[in-house]
């Protein structure tokens, strides 16, 4: 049985919102983990920090936690075979759960809402055509979890560090020329802090694990059905919109560099056919790129699954490169 983690879930969406914004005032970056994982592999040094900072956060939890990540319910196959067609999907799409449903809907992105509701719509499908072995769903925990005040204090530390590098930063910024010069080691800190504070998030709301996407692909007629992953956009997507539309600021990364967030963007098939192929492997295995970075750190320190996820990893760089 596993039980719903509605509480978690919906306090870990708002955390997610947090490194979100934060990246993007200080860097002028969106936090898109596909793309952070794609730029990585061209040898990309700002995006690898942000992909470290995912790992360091799960390498942390796992040491809390004493165990590794809930091992995938499939072959090595269909995890590798998921991990490619996320690559391919991701890298087609420009962008996974965190770029588009996250990032793009704040921005309230047209472009971003076709992406989500075709990946949705293919993961659903995929998971009905291919079912997986899950656990009925038991009655709602509406607690904090066991190492929820761990996880949760950690990140108001995190936070509060970057929150007090924003006040200083737009204190030292008098001028337009000052905004724009480039503080690179800053940079690099705050993608490494706020891949960090995401993978802390994450794993709070419970969607670091697959079963639980599964679950809700499974959609609620299933015995299966989790509806946590409901909860983690009802906490993750207001939050990050009035961020967003209310406090993005002046436009300009206040440690410098350019400012990195699109505007509209062409709806065509390479971005509807993307973001088809990567809900198909979501649906595979319930697993992006985002939990799967914290899943190979929390793996790393836990003791267990490290062999799972390096092949799901792999997969998905490797449909990256096809791309």
């Amino acid at each position: 049985m596993s039980s719903p983690t509605p509480i978690q879930s919906f306090i870990g969406g708002i955390g997610l919102s947090l490194p979100v914004h934060a990246l993007l005032l200080l860097n002028g970056d969106v936090f898109g983990i596909s793309g952070f994982v794609h730029r990585t592999v061209l040898g990309r040094k700002e995006p690898a920090f942000a992909v470290l900072g995912l790992i360091l956060g799960g390498a942390y939890i796992g040491l809390i936690e004493g165990h590794g990540p809930s091992p995938f319910q499939h072959s090595f196959g269909r995890v590798a075979l998921s991990g490619l067609l996320v690559g391919l999907g991701s890298k087609l799409s420009n962008g996974c759960t965190s770029g588009h449903m996250i990032c793009g809907l704040s921005r309230f992105s047209l472009r971003s809402l076709v992406a989500t509701l075709t990946f949705f719509a293919t993961g659903v499908i995929t998971s009905q055509l291919l079912p997986s072995e899950l656990p009925s769903a038991d009655i709602m925990d509406w607690s904090l979890g066991p190492n929820g005040r761990v996880l949760l204090a950690t990140q108001v530390v995190v936070s509060a560090l970057l929150g007090s590098l924003v006040t200083t930063s737009r204190l030292s910024a008098n001028d337009a020329s000052a905004l724009q010069k480039p503080h690179p080691i800053s940079r690099l800190l705050v993608y490494l802090a706020t891949g960090f504070e995401f993978a802390l998030a994450l794993r709070f709301s419970n969607l670091s694990e697959s079963n639980r996407v599964l679950s809700f692909l499974s959609l609620p007629f299933s015995s299966s059905f989790d509806p946590s992953l409901a909860f983690l956009a009802a906490g993750a997507l207001p939050t990050s919109i009035i961020l967003y539309q209310f406090f993005r600021g002046s436009e300009r990364p206040l440690l410098g560099g350019r400012w990195s967030i699109p505007k509209g963007g062409l709806i065509d098939m390479k971005l509807i056919w993307g973001a088809a192929v990567f809900g198909a492997g979501w649906g595979l295995a319930g697993i992006c790129p985002g939990p799967g970075l914290v899943n190979l750190g929390r793996a790393i320190t836990g003791g267990s699954g490290v062999l799972s996820v390096a092949i799901w990893l792999s997969g998905v760089i490797i449909g990256g490169l096809f791309a």
